[in-house]
C-alpha cells in the first residue's frame, strides 16, 4: 500500500470514527461538548495550579477534550472543542491535524490554549480557520514551564496545554494543525 493511500485510510477510519464521540454514537451535540470542555478543565486545574491562574488573566479559553491521534508513516489528529470567555461557552471549533514522518501507534488527550491578549482572541474568531503557526505566538507549556509560570511571566499571546494523554504514540514527524469554527 502507498504512502498516500495509507494517509487516507487512517484519515477515512479516523473521521468515521469522529462522530461516535458521545455516548448515542452520533456527532457530538452543543451540551455533549460543553460537558467534556468542563470535565478536561477540571482536570486541568487539579494537576496543574498555573492554568487556573492564567484562566483568570484569559480572555478566552479554547478546550479540546479528547483528542484522537492516530497515525502509522502518515498521522492524523480529530477533535471538537469549545471556545470559553469569562466562564461562558461563545463558540465551538474544530481540529484537524496531519503529520508524515517516523510514527506509529494511537492516543487521546485534552488540549486547552490559553489566549491572553485581545488581539491573539480576536484573530482566532475571524479568522476562517487558523492555522497553528501562523498568526499569534504560542507556547506549548510543559511541567518545566509550568512550575515557572505566573501572571507576571505570562507575556506571550497564547499559552497551550496538553494533558491528559491515554494510549501510546511514538515518533517524530512534522505536523501542521488547523482550526476551524463549527455549528454543532
Amino acid at each position: 500500500m502507498s504512502i498516500p493511500l495509507k494517509l487516507f485510510s487512517v484519515l477515512l477510519i479516523l473521521f468515521s470514527l469522529g462522530g461516535c464521540q458521545s455516548t448515542g454514537g452520533g456527532a457530538l451535540q452543543a451540551e455533549d461538548i460543553d460537558a467534556n470542555v468542563d470535565a478536561a478543565l477540571k482536570r486541568l486545574y487539579a494537576s496543574t495550579p498555573s492554568a487556573r491562574s492564567l484562566s483568570r488573566q484569559a480572555k478566552g479559553i479554547l478546550v479540546f477534550p479528547g483528542v484522537v491521534k492516530a497515525g502509522f508513516i502518515g498521522g492524523v489528529q480529530y477533535g471538537k472543542g469549545a471556545l470559553r470567555e469569562r466562564g461562558r461557552t461563545v463558540g465551538y471549533y474544530n481540529m484537524v491535524a496531519g503529520s508524515y514522518g517516523l510514527q506509529a501507534g494511537a492516543q487521546t488527550f485534552d488540549y486547552a490554549m490559553f489566549f491572553m491578549t485581545r488581539d491573539a482572541l480576536d484573530y482566532l474568531k475571524r479568522s476562517e480557520g487558523w492555522e497553528i503557526g501562523v498568526g499569534p505566538s504560542i507556547v506549548i507549556v510543559d511541567e518545566g514551564v509550568a512550575k515557572s509560570l505566573t501572571t507576571t511571566t505570562a507575556k506571550d499571546d497564547v499559552y497551550a496545554f496538553i494533558f491528559g494523554q491515554r494510549g501510546l504514540m511514538a515518533g517524530l514527524g512534522l505536523q501542521g494543525s488547523k482550526i476551524t469554527r463549527i455549528h454543532p
